[in-house]
């Protein structure tokens, strides 16, 4: 008679990486590249799942990784992104260099989001007609930096940019080669 006996998983350790699993990580990693995750995890002698690891590496390890506040230009990009994109944080992370999709999704969802909701609710009734605040600050921000690009000696105002013009996303060509890349 067969006894039913549960198949005994391993168990792989679970919560706060250590400083010595980062360096044993790291060490494979850079002999055997960024793949195959699983094999990484034997490899190294790490008791976690190829899923911890590749997380831990891909959001906390990497050499490349930027580190730090967001900056107000990064902050804009991610909104105009979001704008166009919705939550394809992947996408979104893929064009701020050395940040991370995780990162982002995070700094949206406890900063942006709260942002985009104030600034809808101040518009309320007059966003149909524009909000003029909104309006009142873009153009304090235009005369900003003329005034910045004439104190630092770019006396042609054409030398400056528009950045509603840069970031205009209503080109549907650019989207598409955007999201084949």
């Amino acid at each position: 008679m067969e006894e039913n006996v549960p198949h005994k998983r391993s168990e792989f350790n679970k919560g706060t990486w250590t400083g010595e699993e980062d360096r044993k990580l790291a060490e494979v990693i850079a002999v055997q590249g960024a793949r195959r995750w699983k094999t990484i995890a034997n490899i190294a002698g790490l008791n976690r799942c190829g899923k911890s690891c590749r997380l831990r590496w891909m959001n906390y390890l990497r050499p490349n990784i930027k580190r730090g506040n967001i900056t107000d230009q990064e902050e804009d990009l991610i909104l105009r992104l979001h704008k166009l994109l919705g939550n394809r944080w992947s996408l979104i992370a893929g064009r701020l260099p050395g940040r991370t999709d995780n990162e982002i999704k995070n700094y949206w969802n406890s900063h942006l989001s709260k942002k985009v909701n104030q600034n809808e609710k101040q518009c309320g009734a007059s966003a149909r007609q524009g909000c003029k605040a909104q309006k009142r600050l873009a153009e304090n921000a235009k005369e900003q930096v003329r005034e910045e690009n004439t104190s630092a000696g770019c006396e042609d105002s054409n030398m400056g940019f528009d950045v509603d013009e840069f970031f205009d996303f209503s080109n549907e060509e650019w989207v598409s080669r955007f999201l084949q890349v």
